[in-house]
């Protein structure tokens, strides 16, 4: 099993940058891919930045060029810098592992892009 704790979401202008962290209970080196997924009202989850075991990344089209995801073994991390937020980025954000077939879930954290 992983349990993931995600942090750092929060309230923020437009332009502005906000950085999420996802905390997993067990080594990342294990998890075969980790990603961000975020979930605006009334709108599905969708995959916007992954990153796999060989520190390999996807971003999808709405947040290339403006999000970076990153992971640290250390920590057992992944983490996501957003840059130039616009409130169209409004959302709960949420962690997932893929880890031996299955996939696993934070409880997600709000960002709230707005003046």
């Amino acid at each position: 099993q992983v349990q993931l704790v995600e942090s750092g979401g929060g309230l923020v202008q437009p332009g502005g940058s906000l950085r999420l962290s996802c905390a997993a209970s067990r080594s990342i080196d294990n998890i075969a891919a980790m990603g961000w997924f975020r979930q605006a009202p009334g709108k599905q989850r969708d995959l916007i930045a992954s990153i796999n075991s060989n520190s390999a990344t996807n971003y999808g089209d709405s947040v290339k060029g403006r999000f970076t995801i990153s992971r640290d073994t250390t920590k057992n991390t992944v983490s996501l810098q957003m840059n130039s937020l616009k409130p169209e980025d409004t959302a709960v954000y949420y962690c997932q592992a893929q880890y031996y077939g299955l996939v696993y879930w934070g409880k997600g954290t709000l960002v709230t892009v707005s003046s």
